[in-house]
């Protein structure tokens, strides 16, 4: 039997073969083996979904999802696995410093979630988070779950739950952090997401809750562009996996992130000629700090469309939004390698990267600003001392020759990117 190359495609055939669907829709869940799914493409591969917007087709469309629940085998139901994060955008950024003497740890090239979390730590930014005293790690790595029973939300039925049992599931566990009065487990990632799938929080939180007596509490790390994002959960009820709430977040940075309307001025005023528009489609990439993690994502090696889509929080269709904003701005390259498309940093995404904080933000800001449609929107921005509407920026559109948008309604869809751009490049102002 032929291997599939895509988890859209082996899952396909697995629910055919299976009758997945028809199971679920009779016992309310579906339980499947490592091996039955190593038929057709890797369990590991096939399993691995960190963000609802890696969950294939055939899952988003029929509400469902898929949670480990032995070492070997695994449920799938209409439950919720997942919970989107709180916005903390007008959070304070916590300015921390980098202890002189460590030479081994790069805090400019932090391409790891590992890195991010040994720089955490050294920089004391988890002991002012956790507020704790005698800070030390503890635990890591790969582990088992133990056994344990959970109730979680029906995605579909309000106030219907599905029971699930796992029994010694493999867990990791990214940094365990003990004080003298709590430990704490570390998820840490270096992607940007709208949201997370809390077993990587509930499971390690079940196991350790039920072998030491001191409070444990659940971290989720995000790290991008110079800034750690630290949030602390609580299970309000230990054995409802969707009793989780959110306690409390913290944003920190190494480098100084102050930033004001003068430097955007500056940047503005800078601008003496325009780049010519590529033969790309124009943006539909609304959030500028995806754009950014994308680059990351790639600093240290080129990856396919297909590794982007399924390891990191695009689904296929962000996938080519995204690298096509990356290109637009000619901070990537786009490669077909014999059946495979791969993108790669070039120079430019580069240098921008190895800057510091405060020049990296103004470089982008530069490479936005340098197309036409960019400058006049945001020109327009500054005479007004308000918000352009969509209709201004359609026109602005309009009027900066862009490539292949013929159609009105495409048009307002791509204003989207513009005033989310800019706001992002006005926004650094507001950190």
């Amino acid at each position: 039997m032929s291997r599939c190359t895509t988890n859209k495609e082996a899952w396909q055939l697995l629910f055919d073969k299976y009758h997945i669907l028809e199971e679920i829709n009779q016992k309310g869940y579906f339980e499947i083996t490592a091996k039955q799914i190593n038929e057709f493409r890797e369990a590991r591969l096939m399993t691995k979904f960190d963000n609802s917007a890696n969950l294939p087709e055939l899952f988003k469309e029929n509400n469902l999802a898929i949670l480990p629940i032995t070492s070997n085998s695994y449920m799938i139901a209409k439950f919720q696995t997942y919970m989107k994060f709180e916005e903390t955008k007008d959070d304070e950024i916590i300015k921390i410093s980098f202890p002189e003497y460590i030479q081994s740890l790069d805090y400019n090239n932090i391409t790891s979630e590992a890195l991010a979390i040994n720089c955490a730590y050294i920089t004391r930014i988890l002991e002012d988070f956790l507020d704790e005293e005698e800070l030390v790690p503890t635990i890591s790595g790969k582990m088992g779950s133990g056994n344990f029973e959970f109730v979680i939300n029906n995605k579909e039925k309000d106030n219907e739950y599905v029971n699930v049992s796992v029994r010694n599931s493999r867990i990791e566990i990214d940094g365990g952090y003990e004080g003298l009065n709590s430990l704490a487990l570390i998820e840490a990632k270096n992607v940007i997401s709208d949201d997370f799938i809390v077993r990587q929080l509930y499971y390690p939180y079940r196991l350790w809750k039920n072998k030491i007596n001191k409070p444990v509490r659940p971290i989720y790390m995000v790290y991008s562009n110079g800034i750690f994002n630290v949030y602390e959960y609580e299970f309000e009820d230990d054995n409802d996996y969707s009793s989780i709430r959110l306690v409390r977040s913290k944003k920190y940075s190494i480098e100084d992130t102050e930033l004001d309307i003068q430097d955007i001025q500056n940047v503005f005023n800078g601008i003496t000629e325009f780049k010519e528009e590529p033969e790309i489609a124009f943006p539909q990439a609304d959030s500028f700090d995806r754009i950014i993690n994308l680059c990351e994502l790639l600093f240290e090696e080129s990856k396919t469309k297909n590794e982007i889509t399924e390891n990191y929080a695009f689904d296929e269709r962000q996938t080519n939004y995204y690298t096509d904003a990356a290109r637009y701005l000619g901070l990537i390259y786009k490669i077909k390698h014999q059946d495979n498309i791969v993108f790669t940093l070039n120079s430019t995404g580069r240098k921008i990267l190895n800057l510091r904080y405060k020049q990296r933000q103004l470089e982008f800001a530069k490479l936005i600003l340098k197309h036409e449609v960019f400058y006049n929107y945001l020109k327009l921005y500054f005479d007004r001392a308000e918000k352009p509407t969509v209709l201004d920026t359609v026109e602005i559109m309009k009027n900066s020759n862009l490539y292949n948008i013929e159609s009105e309604s495409t048009y307002k869809r791509r204003a989207s990117t513009i005033r989310g751009w800019i706001e992002w490049i006005l926004d650094l102002t507001r950190i």
